[in-house]
């Protein structure tokens, strides 16, 4: 689908207003929506799951459900998209996981790749995201989820709060939990590293 001139004032329509053109079955406002926020949250899926094919099909059914449910959209309800977005794959995320018995191996570590980084800074960077994102699998998933949407997708406690649907000191304990967790953890890998070296 071809985006003409007028179509491409949709990329400065806020995401509440392409829920409205959308309702109404607006095919260019869909693409830009998709478009817009695909990216992030595949990214966000991925770190739930850890598994990066899960998330894509997290990804297409949560967007389908954009569609399907834009008709239902209230601009009145003063809800941001965003908010609203990450609950569904939140609770689609949480589905599959209940779904799949066992852990599997984190598949992509985030992306962190920049062209201007020399080759041995991005190897560096590409290893701490990766020990990152492999500690955060061993964080319980409320926790997992809590940090992920603070830290990683860089959301207020308020607002991740709401996604997750408890008070903003439930969340705040859980952030503090995590953060120690993942210390703890970060601290026993560098231990283990060292007395493989030494």
């Amino acid at each position: 689908m071809e985006m003409t001139r007028s179509d491409h004032k949709l990329d400065t329509i806020a995401d509440e207003q392409l829920m409205v053109r959308i309702g109404d079955r607006d095919r260019v406002a869909y693409k830009v929506l998709v478009d817009r926020h695909l990216r992030n949250f595949m990214a966000f899926a991925v770190r739930i799951n850890g598994d990066r094919s899960e998330a894509e099909d997290i990804m297409q059914e949560a967007f389908m459900r954009v569609w399907n449910k834009a008709v239902e959209w209230d601009q009145n309800r003063h809800t941001r998209f965003t908010t609203w977005f990450y609950r569904i794959v939140l609770n689609l995320s949480i589905d599959v996981k209940r779904k799949k018995k066992s852990t599997s191996e984190l598949s992509e570590a985030m992306d962190i790749m920049s062209n201007e980084m020399p080759a041995d800074a991005v190897l560096s960077e590409k290893q701490m995201a990766f020990k990152i994102a492999e500690v955060m699998m061993h964080l319980p998933k409320r926790q997992r989820i809590a940090v992920s949407l603070c830290y990683l997708q860089e959301l207020g406690n308020q607002e991740a709060a709401k996604i997750m649907d408890i008070t903003t000191p439930a969340l705040e304990s859980l952030l503090v939990r995590g953060r120690r967790k993942m210390a703890e953890l970060l601290d026993k890998k560098r231990e283990e590293f060292l007395k493989d070296v030494v």
